[in-house]
């Protein structure tokens, strides 16, 4: 079975086992489309793909600067982070700012998001809190505009709150859309998350990392988030995870944000490109085949990123792949760009 949007395939002793089917789209700062492939005509939920757009309010109300922020708090507030100790602290370390702690989180416990930092909680004998949710640095960052603002911190999750407002405004100006009328849905950590266009996703992400078609005001602000990801690539999410491989090896090029569902999106500054990807079936594993295509098709250097990646079972041994999809790579090969 071939479908003509498979973004990643799964072999198998040299046989096709699994297929995972979706959308992507590849844009230039200008608004031209370079690849497609899939369907553009079904909004999707982002998820925590818009985090640093969600992060803009922080840095453009004052907030970072009255705060004196680092790079890693900064980076944080844009992550989805595996809930390693020093993601705990920075989280903690955020709050304490505004003399807040862990109990104005509105996320929920979790544990943590990387298998590792789960089992080093789990053999401590510790239990999870709202700290360790990937999502705790977002939150936190909320939290840090409202007190800015002298706005209240009760129900700063939800989409009426004075913190969100903002937040939706800006992603109405940088993804160029009218959310008026549409009902936003609930992420998993409770704020909104607003349904958009996948082609206006790839768009907004090639104007952030290219400065382009934004004000020089929000350049700056989206520059100086930028900077605090690839300089600070484990808070943005974790060891041996994909983001934080990406945003290290590529740091000042490539910036890259996964969210939930399969969905992923990021940039190329030396292209002045952007992507967005969404796997119909929700695998991460998917998402970051496909996008690890796109790199290698515009970066000589990460040619490496576009090849198959070997499996094996729990006794050590190869037994097939995960490869782009074929739909895919022939949409990659046949871009000029």
């Amino acid at each position: 079975m071939l479908l003509p949007d498979t973004l990643a395939e799964l072999t198998r002793a040299d046989q096709r086992e699994s297929i995972h089917a979706g959308s992507a789209v590849i844009a230039t700062a200008d608004g031209d489309i370079l690849a497609l492939v899939g369907d553009l005509a079904e909004p999707v939920f982002p998820r925590s793909a818009i985090k640093i757009i969600q992060a803009l309010p922080l840095v453009e109300t004052g907030a970072a600067d009255h705060y004196d922020l680092s790079d890693a708090e900064l980076a944080l507030a844009c992550a989805s982070h595996s809930g390693a100790p020093v993601h705990v602290a920075t989280a903690a370390r955020m709050l304490a700012h505004a003399r807040l702690d862990a109990s104005a989180l509105t996320c929920g416990s979790q544990l943590p998001l990387g298998t590792a930092e789960q089992h080093d909680l789990l053999r401590a004998g510790s239990t999870s809190t709202p700290l360790h949710h990937n999502c705790s640095g977002k939150h936190a960052a909320m939290l840090l505009t409202a007190c800015r603002l002298a706005e209240p911190i009760e129900h700063y999750e939800l989409a009426h709150h004075s913190v969100q407002q903002p937040i939706r405004t800006t992603l109405e100006e940088v993804v160029g859309v009218d959310l008026k009328g549409t009902i936003p849905a609930i992420d998993g950590c409770s704020v909104p998350n607003w349904p958009l266009p996948l082609d206006r996703l790839a768009i907004a992400y090639a104007r952030i990392v290219a400065g382009q078609g934004l004000s020089p005001g929000r350049n700056a602000a989206f520059e100086r988030l930028l900077a605090a990801c690839w300089s600070e690539p484990i808070a943005m999410a974790g060891r041996g995870r994909c983001d934080t491989r990406i945003l290290g090896r590529f740091a000042g090029d490539v910036f890259i944000k996964s969210g939930a569902e399969g969905v992923c999106c990021g940039g190329i500054r030396s292209k002045r490109i952007g992507f967005a990807v969404k796997v119909a079936d929700g695998a991460k594993r998917a998402a970051e085949t496909a996008v690890g295509a796109i790199l290698a098709r515009f970066l000589d250097e990460a040619s490496d990123l576009g090849e198959a990646v070997s499996l094996y079972n729990t006794a050590g041994i190869a037994v097939g792949d995960v490869r782009p999809g074929a739909a895919l790579m022939s949409v990659l090969a046949s871009v000029r760009y």
